[in-house]
């Protein structure tokens, strides 16, 4: 892979804010391209997310159907969830299992991260494995409404086939665990991320 990449840079000039929202955060920025010409990008701040792929015992996954507004459809997912300002990905992810599931896990291992719409957000998503689930009580924040269910990784894969499952993370999320039950992507359940990985 090519390492080379000034000739594609783009340098920050300056940066306005377009809206300031309880969710979302607009700006726009002023960049000077390779050319030397300056052009816009505007895009979405976000402080980062998590995605669980819990693994019970049976071998099934645990998920979630939730009414997504945009897409003005109930959604297929994997459990996930916005970082809080200064919670790590790992506290993350097990509060955010915990809170939408009620799933507990007695191990953790990241993955790895994945950026869903890098046109417009800088949102980064961290991808944990947990298995070892133990069942608990749910705690949904207020205006959170979700179906939890299991189903079996060849079910999943067949409902990402058929355009059942179409959530970006979740797709991923498929592409790892295939991956991860093939032997050919290996897990280290420490529950520690990788050296130089930040959050």
């Amino acid at each position: 892979m090519p390492t080379a990449d000034g000739h594609l840079r783009e340098t920050p000039v300056s940066r306005t804010e377009l809206l300031k929202g309880h969710f979302l955060h607009v700006v726009c920025d002023t960049v000077r391209l390779p050319s030397g010409h300056e052009a816009t990008r505007e895009y979405v701040l976000h402080p980062g997310a998590v995605m669980v792929i819990g693994l019970l015992d049976d071998g099934r996954v645990v998920l979630e159907r939730q009414f997504r507004h945009p897409m003005q459809a109930v959604v297929i997912e994997f459990p996930a969830g916005k970082l809080d300002a200064g919670e790590g990905s790992l506290t993350c992810a097990q509060r955010e299992l915990r809170e939408e599931t009620g799933y507990s896990a007695r191990e953790w291992a990241f993955a790895g991260r994945l950026a869903p719409t890098i046109a417009y957000s800088d949102e980064i998503i961290d991808i944990w494995f947990a298995r070892g689930l133990s069942l608990g009580e749910r705690r949904l924040d207020e205006g959170e409404f979700l179906d939890v269910f299991t189903a079996t990784p060849t079910e999943l894969q067949a409902w990402c086939h058929s355009g059942e499952v179409f959530d970006s993370k979740t797709l991923v999320g498929m592409l790892w665990l295939q991956n991860v039950q093939r032997g050919e992507w290996v897990l280290d359940w420490s529950g520690r991320m990788p050296a130089g990985v930040a959050r």
